[in-house]
């Protein structure tokens, strides 16, 4: 697909990768419709970017969304499914000291569950409605990460990823006869505040273990979600980009 002609929702594009994708997509001539639940940063991006409120973990705001965004830009044919949250923890922690138990709360579980897992599925079906509906060919990109290969203290997290890239697989194969492709960008540790943040002895540590020896950053990323939407011969896979650290 041409970027010209790209009509893309970005979720979870107030900041960090989803932001960067917000504005280059932008400044290559598509039109973007950006959703997030942090309206001040969202009001940051570029005045030509329609922007409005979403939280991908109410369906009532999935829905009505979409809806706004295709009257918007005149349809949808492109969707960057990146909104997501982090609530790690271990799934039982024993006290090193006292021997006190602590179980991974249901509530950290489920709220990792309802934005990467639930909102991402509810994002996929509302835009494969309504290009489906329009008789539109389209995209989808989820981001997954990583993580999905398993990650120590991120059970939530881990299970959220990992289902996104079989559900690409998934609804690569229900969406195909309707010229809708499908694929997954798996990031690995990316430049953000967050890891700008970090101790600079841990921060050294974990470069030493990617082996093109840095950090990668938003346009990395990028990078790969523009080859998955331009390829028109792309569907169904997922991306590792993660500068090698998940092959040990």
């Amino acid at each position: 697909m041409e970027l010209k002609d790209l009509k893309v929702v970005v979720t979870g594009a107030a900041g960090g990768m989803g932001a960067h994708f917000a504005r280059r997509f932008h400044e290559l001539g598509a039109q973007v419709a950006a959703g997030d639940v942090n309206e001040a940063l969202l009001a940051e991006l570029p005045a030509g970017i329609h922007r409005r409120k979403l939280d991908v973990s109410s369906e009532a705001d999935c829905e009505s969304f979409v809806a706004w965004a295709a009257e918007q830009m005149g349809g949808v044919n492109g969707l960057i499914n990146n909104a997501g949250i982090i609530r790690d923890g271990l799934l039982v922690k024993k006290h090193r000291e006292t021997g006190e138990l602590t179980k991974l709360p249901l509530e950290q579980l489920r709220a990792v569950l309802d934005v990467n897992l639930v909102g991402a599925t509810l994002m996929a079906r509302e835009c494969a409605a309504k290009m489906i509906e329009r008789g539109e060919r389209g995209v989808i990109v989820n981001i997954s990460s990583i993580a999905r290969h398993g990650s120590r203290g991120q059970t939530n997290y881990v299970a959220a990823k990992s289902a996104l890239a079989a559900n690409t697989v998934t609804w690569m194969r229900e969406l195909s006869a309707f010229g809708i492709r499908v694929g997954a960008i798996a990031p690995g540790m990316i430049e953000t505040p967050m890891t700008r943040g970090m101790n600079q002895k841990a921060r050294d540590a974990l470069v030493a273990t990617i082996p093109v020896g840095r950090i990668g950053d938003p346009e990395d990323i990028f990078v790969a979600v523009r080859f998955v939407v331009e390829c028109e011969f792309f569907t169904g896979r997922t991306i590792d980009v993660d500068g090698g650290s998940s092959m040990g």
